[in-house]
């Protein structure tokens, strides 16, 4: 696992420690994990839309346009993929070490960009995990309300977010 994270950081320029830590907090190196509480599997624990979506993205760039190709947006502007044996082949990739690191570089590294062109400053690893855990609307929602009103209770501001996930925003 160690080695498809040190290729997914060579690859992208994403730092391997930020990639690192992400796997330990979302599935303790486990790239078979899967949520109780949400659609999220794999190393990286990727819900399916936000999956589809990054494979959508940067699947071509490492060998799977195959799958890029097959995900398409639906009427209700979420993706999809037509075929019931091709979808599950490309969600089953959530599980694959090499494949979820890259995808989950490719994800911190858009999150970056458009998260350093919001709010004018240097993401840091918080942002990006911010970022892969709240979406990055979320993210921003998050970090310019922090700014303007740091006493803000998170839970309040993302209930859906919170209820999915009790131990991050009540704690144990």
């Amino acid at each position: 696992i160690k080695s498809a994270i040190a290729l997914a950081s060579q690859k992208t320029g994403i730092d391997f420690n930020y990639l690192l830590g992400q796997a330990q907090v979302e599935s303790g190196f486990r790239s078979d994990a899967r949520a109780a509480t949400s659609s999220a599997s794999g190393l990286y624990q990727f819900i399916e839309q936000s999956w589809l979506s990054v494979v959508k993205k940067h699947g071509a760039e490492h060998g799977l346009g195959w799958a890029a190709d097959a995900i398409q947006p639906n009427g209700g502007g979420r993706l999809s993929v037509s075929d019931p044996q091709t979808r599950q082949a490309i969600l089953g990739l959530r599980n694959d070490p090499q494949v979820a690191s890259l995808m989950a570089a490719e994800h911190a590294a858009d999150n970056k960009g458009a998260i350093e062109g919001s709010l004018g400053r240097t993401a840091t690893g918080t942002d990006l995990y911010m970022a892969h855990f709240l979406g990055l609307g979320g993210a921003r929602q998050f970090l310019t309300t922090l700014q303007s009103n740091p006493d803000r209770i998170g839970a309040a501001l993302f209930p859906a977010a919170a209820r999915a996930n009790r131990g991050i925003f009540y704690g144990s």
